[in-house]
């Protein structure tokens, strides 16, 4: 059975990969799912126009507010199952890149394009659960920022 992606958040870092990957998961359906995130908003404007993708959030992973924005975001407007990262990209990042790869969601995947197709293996590494974290309660904004505020004050 082909490897499901519904409702998973893909990074983009390659272009190029991106549209591959989603056209070869959802050229032709009208219900893809996948949600992408990445720095070039207007490849990600390009995917969602053509109706490969169901939502795109712009996030530079270098910087860590970025990333906490696009968590509270994606905790509030989708439910995420997992994230998916292009191996290649994965493998090169440095240990604070992968520190901030690891903390998007306790689901992670590496896809890798081959002859047979696009193939998935779980990250080897620990996830981490912190303020970067698109799952859990930690991503929530709270509705009354009074009573946050007197929490944080006190």
């Amino acid at each position: 059975m082909p490897f499901q992606v519904n409702n998973f958040l893909l990074i983009d870092n390659d272009s190029d990969f991106s549209r591959r990957f989603t056209e070869h998961y959802f050229r032709g359906s009208q219900n893809s799912t996948l949600v992408i995130a990445g720095a070039n908003t207007r490849q990600l404007v390009k995917l969602m126009f053509d109706q490969l993708i169901k939502d795109y959030c712009y996030c530079d992973f270098a910087n860590e507010i970025s990333v906490s924005e696009l968590a509270t975001y994606l905790h509030e407007h989708h439910e995420i199952a997992g994230v998916l990262f292009n191996e290649t990209d994965y493998l090169l990042a440095d240990d604070k890149q992968r520190f901030i790869y690891n903390s998007l969601h306790s689901v992670r995947f590496l896809v890798s394009e081959g002859e047979q197709g696009f193939q998935f293996s779980p990250v080897p590494d620990e996830a981490h659960n912190n303020h970067l974290s698109c799952q859990g309660d930690i991503a929530q904004t709270p509705h009354d920022l009074d009573a946050l505020s007197e929490k944080l004050n006190s």
